[in-house]
């Protein structure tokens, strides 16, 4: 190996030179983004499923489902993307722990990668995270690290990467550059795919709740290269900074509130929310999320998370916005993880109750639109 500085040596002056060559770890790097890409081969495309309207109204809503991923959610092509990113760039190394600041679905699903590539994994997470979530995670080989300040996930999640030398993922900052917008089979990409032979392959809307908001950029850069005219609504549940901060263009906006809408909303205005990036956002009640959420399992038989419910209310508004102007056209949102996570939540009328939700108005207004077209909401 060589040396560094610079010495003199009979009239020639020898540069610096430091090889820091490690056949090992290079055999490794490659086996392990070999096993992730693997993954990704063997994994089929995610089902775009159809949500039942009355067919003269001449509007088409889907539900790209992402439930269908081998660790249950959207969070699974994040964890991917995330992993590539830092197996390539030379963070994450042999034996060393991997960290994520997560509530819960992104952490399942690198769980799943770091034990695939065979290291450990930590998920810093809220103590009122699902219990459900809590057991996918340690299922997956992953340990859970609590706090009871929801806001000091991040600055735990560093320190605890520095005590350990392992590496902090950190999806908040890098969710949005570890994924390639322009295509290569992302989830935009997909859903533009599998619209093709529907009777409107461009929509009008594509809704996508934002935890991140590396989906929501990912999609919108994708539709802007494309040159497509769809424009992106993002959806904001309470106790979330993103709408305040979006609509007052505050890159500082923060909530002194954690999100009840587990994996979206967020205390604090994410590095990977691309704001310029999206055309609309919402903000929708959580106990409309709830009520969408169930509605949906009314109409298609699935249940699905809370921030499946976020997006749905707010596309089932846009559908409602088009129906009363007269246009046709596709709507398309996200069926972002199953429901079977959440039973003690948002299916249960007891959870309901404790946490003050009324969703009786909201399913009034689900109920009312699906049968008259009037959407009241």
């Amino acid at each position: 190996m060589g040396t560094g500085g610079k010495r003199a040596t009979g009239g020639a002056t020898v540069t610096g030179d430091v090889d820091r060559t490690d056949p090992d770890y290079r055999a490794w790097l490659k086996d392990a983004v070999r096993k992730v890409q693997a993954d990704a081969n063997r994994s089929a495309d995610t089902h775009l499923l159809k949500f039942p309207l009355p067919e003269d109204w001449g509007i088409d809503l889907y539900l790209k489902d992402e439930s269908t991923h081998p660790t249950g959610s959207l969070k699974h092509r994040l964890a991917r993307s995330l992993f590539l990113y830092g197996l390539c760039n030379g963070w994450i190394r042999p034996g060393k722990p991997v960290i994520e600041a997560s509530s819960g679905s992104t952490a399942v699903s690198e769980a799943y990668f770091a034990k695939l590539i065979g290291v450990p994994f930590v998920a810093v997470m809220p103590r009122t995270t699902s219990a459900e979530k809590i057991r996918l995670i340690e299922f997956h080989g992953g340990r859970c690290h609590f706090v009871d300040d929801y806001r000091r996930i991040y600055e735990e999640s560093s320190a605890l990467a520095e005590r350990t030398g392992g590496h902090y993922m950190d999806q908040f900052t890098y969710a949005e550059r570890a994924t390639d917008w322009r295509g290569n089979n992302n989830i935009a990409e997909s859903m533009y795919q599998q619209l093709r032979l529907e009777r409107y392959p461009e929509p009008a809307w594509i809704v996508a709740t934002a935890g991140t908001g590396g989906t929501s950029a990912t999609i919108a850069r994708y539709v802007h290269y494309m040159q497509y005219d769809t424009l992106i609504c993002v959806p904001d549940p309470d106790n979330s900074c993103f709408f305040d901060g979006w609509t007052r263009g505050d890159p500082g906006a923060t909530s002194d509130r954690g999100s009840r809408i587990e994996g979206i909303g967020r205390p604090r205005m994410e590095p990977s929310f691309v704001p310029g990036a999206i055309d609309r956002m919402m903000k929708v009640p959580d106990a409309a999320s709830v009520a969408a959420v169930r509605a949906l399992d009314t109409a298609i038989g699935r249940k699905a998370g809370g921030s499946t419910g976020t997006g749905l209310w707010s596309a089932l508004k846009i559908v409602g916005e088009m129906l009363a102007e007269g246009r046709r056209g596709s709507v398309v949102t996200l069926l972002c993880d199953p429901g079977d996570r959440y039973l003690d939540k948002y299916y249960s009328d007891a959870w309901l109750a404790g946490q003050g939700l009324d969703i009786a108005p909201y399913t009034a207004v689900i109920d009312r639109f699906l049968s008259t077209g009037e959407w009241t909401g």
